[in-house]
């Protein structure tokens, strides 16, 4: 399946799915669509994105919804690994 506002962009944690002209992954619309209950205009609004681009990452997601998921959930993984030890860098100042 073509996904044509779709493209794939190299980094540091692989390579992921992007939206084109946005600078967005498709996992980060996937997940501001969830914090916005599914409403694709308020996503959109959100994002400052065309409803076009949402639709697309909804798209994109229908179609490989188990990696944009484990995705997501690596970030998740990620973001609370460095709260962590944030948390341990600020402790060791009381000490």
């Amino acid at each position: 399946m073509m996904h044509p506002l779709v493209l794939f962009i190299d980094g540091p944690a692989g390579r992921r799915p992007a939206m084109i002209g946005s600078g967005l992954d498709v996992s980060e619309v996937i997940e501001t669509l969830r914090e916005n209950e599914t409403n694709v205009h308020a996503t959109a609004e959100y994002l400052t994105i065309p409803v076009a681009l949402v639709d697309a990452a909804i798209a994109y997601y229908g179609a490989y919804t188990s990696e944009i998921d484990d995705w997501n959930a690596r970030g998740r993984d990620e973001a609370a690994r460095a709260e962590t030890q944030y948390r341990a860098g600020l402790a060791s100042f009381s000490s």
